[in-house]
């Protein structure tokens, strides 16, 4: 019996992946299912360039505005809804259309990523929380990194969620944690049709300053106040995002508006370069280069479209 397709649509920050999406979900007469973990909160829409009703162009998201800034979400939560989801299109003979640059999310779907296989012992969790609280984040990621260098390719520094969890299995069982239970273990559930958009980097980088200039323009530092005035601070997951973060440290007078704004940039195309670096680790992704947005961009939908053909899925070409 042949496995359900399932499409997936990936890439750094800022590269296009929107309006990609959405010519390809109306091509399909299909739906697509966010990956973005920003955009899973409500009330966040500048800073985590929310998808807008004009951008949808009548194509129906899933997994969009799910919760409040202060509520709590896990990769755990994400996989749980998403597959609900992505069954319920497959039962409506629509191939879904999964889009975004969340790893973590992303790879919830693309990987038989097992949360619950080996106990938990409190005691060793809390020791590494411990770490984690008075050396941070970074040393915690370098511990990790020096007994499993394997799992660091997978596992993000900002997830200490995760980090936590890979050192107390690894304490727990003696192997690196990387080697218990089908890490990394492509997922067979579904026959997917991975589409990876990238760019010349000089030039994702100036469309990443463009964005933020243009986030500015449309009310982020506002977004944000608003926000804060309702008692969402830093000490939130949902406000250590990227433009939430400097705008907070400019309103609690920790830095000027014009060193948030050059700290957003710089924080975006970072996060970018990351992205970039762990979708490239996965080789069963099909990369589109479409640097010259403007001047090519229906050749090389078509092109996507003509992969996607090829895979078997039955799509015309051509409007």
């Amino acid at each position: 019996m042949s496995k359900e397709k399932l499409i997936v649509i990936l890439g750094p920050t800022s590269v296009g992946k929107t309006k990609v999406s959405v010519d390809i979900a109306k091509r399909l007469k299909s739906e697509i299912i966010s990956t973005d973990s920003m955009q899973i909160y409500k009330k966040m829409n500048i800073g985590t360039a929310k998808v807008t009703e004009e951008e949808k162009s009548g194509v129906e998201h899933h997994m969009i505005d799910l919760i409040g800034p202060g509520e709590e979400f896990t990769v755990y939560d994400y996989q749980k809804q998403s597959l609900k989801i992505i069954d319920k299109l497959i039962k409506e003979d629509k191939i879904p259309i999964l889009v975004g640059g969340s790893g973590l999310y992303i790879n919830s779907i693309l990987y038989d990523l097992d949360f619950n296989k080996v106990s938990s012992n409190e005691e060793i969790r809390n020791k590494y929380y411990e770490i984690e609280k008075t050396k941070g984040k970074e040393y915690l990621y370098k511990l990790l990194e020096k007994i499993d260098p394997e799992a660091t390719k997978k596992i993000h520094p900002n997830n200490i969620k995760r980090v936590v969890r890979a050192l107390e299995v690894t304490e727990i069982t003696g192997k690196k944690y990387s080697e218990n239970s089908n890490f990394r273990k492509y997922s067979e559930k579904y026959d997917f049709i991975i589409i990876g958009l990238e760019m010349n980097r000089k030039l994702l980088y100036n469309r990443i300053n463009t964005r933020v200039e243009e986030m500015i323009q449309e009310g982020l530092f506002d977004e944000v106040k608003g926000l804060y005035q309702e008692g969402y601070d830093n000490t939130y997951q949902s406000m250590q995002a990227i433009g939430y973060k400097e705008v907070i440290d400019y309103i609690e007078r920790k830095t000027s508006k014009e060193e948030a704004v050059r700290l957003i940039k710089r924080n975006t195309r970072r996060f970018a370069k990351r992205q970039i670096t762990w979708f490239k680790s996965d080789d069963r992704i099909k990369w589109f280069d479409i640097s010259d947005y403007r001047n090519t961009y229906n050749s090389t939908l078509n092109k996507i479209l003509s992969y996607i053909k090829e895979r078997g899925v039955q799509i015309e070409t051509n409007n």
